[in-house]
């Protein structure tokens, strides 16, 4: 049901449950964090200042950065690092300079795998700890708990988050009221703590701590760690639904639960073990961890779904090697399950889990990516604001200016984290990074060498014609990145069997650097030569590839199609590692492994096998 002002309530309760699972579940550790690696004394002038801090930091950053401005950078609706990057002018006046903004894009993206590992244990984990609080009888059972419901989690992926995804947003709307309850609670005993909106309270805090409470920022900063996933998932519910929930909702429901463990600190010091759960009365402890740990399963399954749309990305963007996806759901597109990335998460999480052992150890880790992400969506920003949107360059510096001093405040105080645990994002980034940056520049020198065996089209339709070599019923359809070339599958087929079939059709499958490309504009269909037609499949980077689909469409721009008579002939090249000017020959072995273990064209393009040949070639890379 739609109100008057246009909202959709429906869509915003689906955002409570997917876009905030990550920053709503903060409250869990952040404060504590903020006192437990700096050490600092808990008087009131350092809790005020690090509730200062905490809000003008969701205020500054999640409120008018996010919310406000980095939501308005979207492409056709899609958001993300790599829509973002997508939105970086082409016509920059160096084409080095763009190379070095969509890899920092490239990187980014890399990333958010590091954070979708962290987030489940560090969340999960978190939640479980509760127990320890309720009787230390549960204390040496914490970590086999955690690692029970991370198996859980990971395992029921296959079946898809859409039957799940419905109780998504009433669990986040309870938990999200508890929590400002609870907040409430605990501030009208020590009301002198909304005194922390002031932010000379924040400027007092640096003052009188130095450096130390410059380093607090690294904790401070887990309260924002959500702030990424506002933009990525903007093209499931929009930007209004995302806005509304969070300045209806979450915004009051984590300040005033933040506000009450301050409050609770100023009363009694000795709570800094754990705030979160002190707040509540003994009686609801138990209930309280139970809807802590539904809240951060939530929570890790909105951060799996987005490496699942990631990946999925990558492939159609061609960063990443073709992989098995699964699509969960038929009536609700984004629902995919890919395998591959599935257990890889769970290992490394189970693996965090077991390797850090604590909540308070696991944040250490966590923080680092995050931040490195932020300052690169900053820099992106810069030049969508300045040649998209043409805002004077005076306006995008300061933009630019005042964020990034911001960010680099965070980073730097995060990157002191780096040996106790915050290289482990880093070391998976540079991992992914190195794979997609391998095989995007596989993927183009692989071009290069099979056009150099390849013959101009316009050459081969008069050698055709001079020639008349003999042709037999049906449809032969050849995959080339190049109409202006003959496939070197076609030129194979011709010189081994001496015939051709009665229609030859080149398909070239392209994927837009936008999200999705309308059926009307899917295909573009030209006829060269007698029976000899080119096709064009323009993909968005977040549609399904769909051959058979995609040619039924040719068919009503005249493309004479029988499926049952037409045959799908693929190149398959066997690549060998060589010392031709390309690539190290390291990333050319890995390029080779990765192109081996792909999934094959016709499963990934929905081709029938039994209508597909594939055709091998043996390159030297």
């Amino acid at each position: 049901m739609k109100p008057q002002n246009g909202l959709n309530y429906g869509l915003i309760l689906a955002a409570l449950g997917v876009v905030y699972g990550d920053i709503g579940t903060s409250p869990l550790y952040a404060l504590r964090e903020s006192f437990h690696t700096s050490h600092l004394p808990l008087t009131s002038t350092n809790v005020l200042g690090v509730l200062s801090l905490i809000f003008w930091a969701l205020i500054i950053v999640i409120s008018i950065k996010y919310l406000l401005f980095i939501l308005r950078a979207d492409n056709r609706g899609e958001g993300g690092m790599l829509a973002l990057s997508a939105l970086v002018n082409p016509r920059a006046p160096s084409t080095r300079r763009l190379w070095l903004l969509l890899m920092l894009g490239l990187f980014g993206t890399a990333l958010l795998y590091g954070d979708g590992m962290i987030t489940p244990a560090i969340s999960v984990l978190s939640a479980i700890e509760g127990l320890k609080i309720v009787t230390p009888v549960f204390e040496p059972y914490v970590l086999p708990i955690t690692v029970a419901i991370l198996i859980g989690l990971f395992a029921a992926q296959s079946h898809g988050t859409a039957a799940v995804g419905r109780i998504f947003g009433p669990v986040m709307l309870l938990w999200f009221f508890v929590i400002a309850a609870l907040g409430v609670r605990s501030i009208v005993g020590e009301p002198a703590v909304l005194a922390a909106v002031n932010p000379m309270h924040a400027v007092h805090f640096f003052l009188h701590n130095g450096w130390a409470g410059f380093f607090v920022l690294g904790s401070v900063f887990l309260v924002i760690t959500g702030g990424e996933a506002l933009y990525a998932d903007m093209g499931h519910f929009g930007r209004a639904p995302i806005r509304a929930a969070w300045f209806g909702l979450v915004l009051p429901a984590l300040v005033l639960n933040y506000f009450g463990q301050g409050a609770l600190l100023l009363r009694d010091p000795s709570a800094v073990e754990s705030p979160f759960y002190r707040l509540a009365p003994e009686w609801g402890l138990l209930p309280l961890v139970v809807l802590a740990t539904c809240a951060t399963v939530i929570a890790s399954q909105a951060l799996i779904s987005g490496a699942f749309s990631i990946t999925m990305q990558a492939v159609q963007l061609g960063y990443a090697p073709r992989v098995f996806i699964e699509h969960t759901s038929s009536h609700q597109r984004g629902q995919i399950y890919v395998p591959l990335v599935n257990w890889g998460l769970m290992f490394a999480c189970i693996g965090l889990v077991i390797g850090f052992r604590s909540s308070s150890n696991l944040a250490a880790a966590y923080g680092v990516g995050v931040t490195t992400d932020m300052v690169i969506t900053t820099m992106l920003f810069f030049f969508v604001i300045r040649k998209r949107w043409k805002w004077s360059l005076p306006v995008a510096l300061l933009f630019a200016a005042v964020y990034l001093f911001i960010d680099l405040a965070f980073w730097g105080a995060n990157i002191v984290k780096v040996p106790h645990g915050g290289w482990f994002p880093l070391v998976v980034a540079l991992l992914i990074f190195t794979l997609f940056s391998t095989w995007r520049t596989g993927r183009r020198i692989l071009s290069d060498r099979l056009e150099q065996h390849s013959r101009p089209l316009r050459e081969f339709i008069q050698d055709i014609a001079r020639t008349n070599p003999p042709r037999v019923p049906g449809t032969a359809v050849f995959m080339f990145r190049n109409l202006n070339a003959v496939p070197p599958a076609l030129l194979q087929n011709l010189r081994h069997n001496q015939v051709l079939h009665e229609r030859v059709v080149i398909l070239c499958v392209q994927t837009a650097e936008i999200a999705h490309v309308p059926p009307s504009d899917r295909v573009e269909l030209n006829r060269p030569g007698d029976n000899l037609y080119t096709i064009q499949i323009n993909y968005g980077f977040t549609d399904e590839p769909n051959i058979p689909e995609a040619l039924r469409l040719a068919a009503e721009k005249g493309l004479p199609y029988d499926p049952e008579r037409t045959t799908f002939f693929l190149g398959r090249e066997n690549l060998i590692a060589s010392h031709v000017p390309g690539m190290a020959i390291w990333r050319e072995r890995l390029f080779a492994w990765m192109s081996r273990n792909a999934r094959s064209a016709p499963m990934f393009f929905q081709i029938p096998p039994e209508r597909a040949v594939e055709l091998g070639t043996q390159i030297e890379l």
